[in-house]
């Protein structure tokens, strides 16, 4: 987000005044920072705005995005700013308004033209510069016959082709298409597929509907990436930072408890070596570097994963190559960061544990991020395959491993070598 955006949204945060601090900006900057806010925000910005500022603000918006802003609005409202509109523009704004905002429809642009693949290049051109003189847009071509759509024909080819020897089938592109009812998650399935490509939005009798650019993508991708950082902290995502408290305690106490709970199976294993850490009190010291570097090994092991199940190249099935490369990497990591702690341990221990504490932190360290590899790989794969989204789920199973097991290896080991 812009550090413009961020400012107002401060702004609207701590402002006390009754005016609003969104139509202070200049005009002519209303849409940019609008729509690189997010969707809570917005809804407040529209709230606060009176009927007349709406009007000189959707005035300079195309009908996608005079969709968006009016989904904030009640009913009364909406109908006498479409009344302000021309027809067209209105026709096409209730055209959108009719579909979820969370399908393909909902995402989708009217910024296209159809031509038949018999048409010849000149009367292509004449209606492609129309558009541009309606609307101010260049539009996407789409290039059908009998009805059905065909592909895309470049905007490259207008200036090009030969228009005596060559016809639009000559330069049609096969374009990706989805269904109006798919929802976003779908969407962004296909972009990734068809990088830098339109995507076509048909209904049920396969006839286009709309457009759907890269860029009408960016600001749902931006909600996907808050949305995975929401999963990995345990907050909701519907969580907005102008809610009061007691909304936030609401929809973060259950996950803090279930937290609370795996701290307690860790404090469970140190209890059960209490007499060792009595005898040899240096090893406190070193348990929070054993469960915090496991638990970041085991962090990175699982974003990794899950990544890799979000775009479809693992599963539980095609796993074991993955688990297995995690567990040398935690290996491998393990070596290196043990030895590390180890000469630490021995340079700044004194008598008779120097050389054996070493020893032992420096393999409970290799053998900590093993597990983490081991559980942060397999987790991840493993809640996907029951129906549980990972990336909300794995984090808390990880680091109960990571600790639980961590401090029985690292405690064990003293009990047995330093006693």
């Amino acid at each position: 987000m812009s550090q413009q955006s961020t400012d107002v949204q401060e702004t609207i945060a701590m402002s006390s005044s009754p005016s609003n601090p969104f139509t202070a900006l200049p005009r002519t900057e209303w849409r940019d920072v609008f729509f690189g806010l997010p969707d809570e925000v917005q809804e407040v910005l529209v709230v606060d705005m009176s009927r007349s500022e709406l009007e000189a603000f959707i005035d300079r918006l195309d009908p996608d995005e005079v969709t968006e802003v009016l989904r904030f609005t009640d009913e009364e409202t909406r109908e006498a700013l479409l009344a302000t509109l021309d027809n067209q523009r209105r026709e096409k704004i209730d055209f959108l308004l009719s579909f979820d905002p969370e399908s393909a429809a909902g995402l989708m642009s009217l910024d296209y033209v159809t031509v038949d693949e018999t048409r010849q290049f000149p009367e292509v051109t004449e209606r492609v510069r129309r558009f541009e003189e309606r609307t101010g847009r260049v539009p996407t071509i789409f290039v059908t016959a009998d009805g059905e759509l065909q592909g895309e024909l470049p905007g490259a080819a207008l200036s090009i082709a030969d228009t005596a020897t060559e016809t639009v089938s000559d330069y049609v592109q096969e374009t990706p298409h989805v269904r109006y009812d798919r929802d976003d998650e779908e969407v962004i399935e296909v972009f990734k597929q068809n990088r830098e490509r339109a995507v076509a939005v048909l209904d049920e009798e396969n006839d286009i509907l709309g457009v759907i650019h890269a860029e009408d993508l960016l600001q749902l991708l931006e909600e996907a990436r808050g949305e995975t950082l929401y999963d990995f902290t345990g907050v909701a995502e519907e969580e907005s930072v102008l809610d009061g408290p007691g909304a936030k305690i609401r929809r973060r106490y259950k996950w803090l408890i279930l937290n609370l709970g795996t701290a307690f199976m860790a404090a469970a294993v140190v209890g059960l070596f209490e007499s060792t850490i009595a005898a040899v009190a240096i090893l406190a010291a070193y348990m929070p570097v054993v469960a915090g570097m496991g638990g970041n090994a085991g962090t990175q092991a699982m974003a990794v994963t899950v990544r890799g199940i979000s775009l479809g190249e693992v599963s539980l099935n095609t796993g074991k190559r993955v688990i297995f490369n995690e567990v040398v990497a935690g290996a491998a990591n393990g070596f290196i960061t043990g030895v590390l702690v180890a000469v630490i341990a021995i340079a700044f221990s004194f008598g008779e544990f120097g050389l054996l504490l070493g020893a032992v932190i420096g393999v409970s360290m290799v053998a900590n991020l093993v597990i983490a590899g081991f559980f942060g790989a397999l987790t991840p794969l493993l809640l996907d395959r029951i129906g549980y989204d990972p990336a909300t789920s794995a984090t808390i199973f990880i680091t109960t491993a990571t600790d639980v097991l961590g401090f029985f290896v690292f405690l064990g080991l003293a009990r047995a070598i330093l006693l």
